[in-house]
């Protein structure tokens, strides 16, 4: 079985705490094991995003600086 390409999700110009509602209320649409990538420009992203992961049991897999903010890949869990 492959696995599904990750659906991606521009929550760029959208401040706190959007970002982090908006990635919750997605990842909950899904089904264990699928993934986004979250593209956010609010600087409180860096934090925000993580602890959402940590405080719902989802998994991180990569947190990169973009030139306009963060990119953030996550698996349901």
């Amino acid at each position: 079985m492959t696995p599904k390409a990750a659906q991606f999700y521009d929550l760029r110009g959208l401040k706190c705490p959007l970002p982090v509602l908006k990635s919750r209320k997605k990842l909950s649409a899904l089904t264990e094991g699928d993934e986004i990538v979250v593209e956010t420009s609010d600087p409180l992203a860096i934090i925000d995003i993580p602890h959402m992961c940590r405080e719902d049991g989802n998994i991180l897999l990569e947190a990169v600086a973009t030139d306009d903010g963060h990119r953030f890949r996550i698996r349901k869990s």
